[in-house]
């Protein structure tokens, strides 16, 4: 297998992959980035985005990742197409495996490889695409003022999503498989208080339908049972509120982990339980997930990987 060594590998190339890499590029750390399964990350898969400093008639997805990997790339970031397979962090350097067909040995790594939205598993969520569905009510809520939308989930997440929705939409219906919700009583409490919102309990969606974007839900009321109902509801945004994956399926447990899967981190910082191994955006961050609190933690990867060489004189 060939082999490489590096002082900075950072794993994943969404706002905290590639703002690590342009601060340790402009640090001559001289970082190799594999970008992973979806280079640019899920803000790819954002049509619009409006809220990123910087860009005030706003951006689409696509071309705000090419800005900041064409940024890493004038200060001589290595950045490579393939994805890590595995990790082993208890050497030093430590060993990072691509693709079964590359070995790197790296002083220091940037963990950047983010969550995955959960999905129903319908078609139509991948049909409607940037048309309608979306997993980020904070980032997307904005296109939908004075509109009708439909929220799936029935935790503090999806009532977070539905109430912050409800300032904005005309209407929101929150969509729950179970009759009742699982979220804290207070979430609970300003669900409900909120007159626009409208919870459907014991409902399930089953597809979507539209010509040119979502324009309405197929729902099943007590489905499997004899009271089984089928109805259709008109919305014009459907927003999936049932959770992320972290993607840390590849550190095979040798990173502390929180019980949702997510990296944990020390304080403030990015560091991680093994010293020289620092994570960024939301593979570290099951709060806020937006591109420009993972940029920062990027930043602060890079701040934090850079001293970490400079106190082991590795630099």
């Amino acid at each position: 297998m060939e082999k490489e060594r590096v002082k900075c590998l950072i794993i994943g190339s969404g706002p905290a992959g590639y703002t690590a890499a342009i601060y340790t590029s402009r640090a001559n750390l001289n970082p190799v980035l594999y970008e992973g399964m979806q280079p640019g990350g899920q803000l790819t898969t954002t049509s619009e985005i409006e809220n990123f400093p910087g860009y005030p008639e706003g951006v689409g997805g696509f071309d705000i990742m090419d800005d900041m990997k064409n940024q890493a790339l004038r200060f001589n970031a290595d950045i490579r197409d393939g994805f890590v397979e595995s990790v082993d962090f208890s050497v030093r350097p430590f060993n990072v495996v691509v693709e079964g067909v590359k070995e790197i040995e790296a002083d220091t790594v940037i963990i950047a490889t983010g969550a995955s939205a959960k999905y129903l598993g319908l078609e139509d969520e991948k049909k409607y695409a940037g048309m309608g569905v979306s997993a980020c009510a904070t980032c997307d809520g904005f296109f939908y003022r004075k509109k009708t939308v439909a929220v799936v989930g029935g935790g503090d997440t999806a009532c977070e999503e539905a109430v912050y929705l409800s300032g904005l939409a005309k209407e929101v219906y929150m969509i729950v498989r179970k009759d009742y919700l699982r979220a804290s009583q207070v979430m609970q409490d300003r669900v409900m208080n909120k007159e626009n919102i409208h919870v459907l309990f014991n409902t399930n969606t089953v597809g979507l339908f539209g010509e040119n974007g979502v324009e309405g839900a197929h729902l099943v009321k007590f489905k499997g049972t004899p009271q089984e109902e089928k109805l259709d509801i008109a919305i014009d945004g459907f927003f999936l509120a049932i959770g992320h994956t972290p993607n840390t399926g590849f550190l095979n447990g040798q990173i502390q982990l929180d019980e949702n899967g997510y990296i944990v981190t020390e304080g403030a910082s990015t560091k991680t339980n093994i010293p020289g191994v620092f994570a960024a955006g939301d593979v570290a961050d099951p709060h806020y997930r937006q591109a420009i609190s993972a940029a920062g933690m990027g930043c602060r990867a890079a701040i934090d990987a850079e001293r970490y060489l400079t106190d082991n004189n590795l630099k």
